[in-house]
């Protein structure tokens, strides 16, 4: 599955920011993958903090190879050490089992997330262990597919903004500009301006 957009959400972003409008004429359709359960993206965003791309694809299939299903009755089963044996430091294994402990046992309520304001629910998460902001915002954005996500802290995104608009830098004034600019569809400006940070655009 993919994060879905289409026409309302660019045709708003080109009438507000015409650099912008170019891009995605330039760029085209962007095909980010998201997963729609919520347990398993919590999961997979722990397992990929501070690791590359490709270490993160390795792990997560050993994972899922392992495991068949990722939730918290099959991870708690798994325990510490199977999970240690896909890959995962024992400080992540720890995280992730703390995560499912508190699934199971009603601490956490994952369907309680869905009905919350982006605002809350990042609140929410990041009160999980091992989980940070700008890992809530990314679940916001990859699995419950919120349209107006703009993390402040995603180094891509400003990057991305000073390659656009030739900013030296990003502060917390000049980002807040840009977001109040591209809401309510920040999420698909974000995948435009990751697009340019990683080089999709010649410059």
């Amino acid at each position: 599955m993919y994060f879905q957009y289409g026409k309302t959400e660019t045709d708003y972003l080109k009438k507000k920011d015409a650099r912008l409008g170019a891009l995605i004429d330039q760029i085209g359709p962007i095909r980010r993958e998201t997963d729609p359960d919520l347990f398993s993206a919590v999961v997979h965003h722990i397992v990929g903090q501070q690791i590359s791309t490709k270490a993160q694809t390795t792990i997560w299939n050993r994972m899922r190879e392992a495991l068949g299903t990722v939730d918290a009755k099959t991870v708690i089963s798994a325990g510490a050490a199977r999970l240690q044996a896909c890959g995962i430091s024992f400080r992540k294994a720890e995280y992730i089992l703390d995560f499912a402990r508190k699934v199971q046992n009603g601490a956490f309520d994952l369907e309680q997330v869905w009905h919350m304001s982006d605002a809350e629910a990042v609140a929410a998460l990041s009160s999980l262990r091992g989980i940070g902001a700008w890992t809530a915002e990314m679940i916001l954005l990859f699995c419950m597919e919120r349209p107006d996500v703009f993390s402040f802290d995603d180094l891509a995104i400003q990057r991305g903004l000073c390659m656009v608009y030739h900013h030296r830098k990003i502060d917390r004034r000049l980002f807040e500009k840009y977001r109040r600019r591209f809401s309510p569809f920040c999420s698909v400006a974000s995948l435009y301006l990751w697009a340019v940070a990683g080089g999709a655009v010649e410059r």
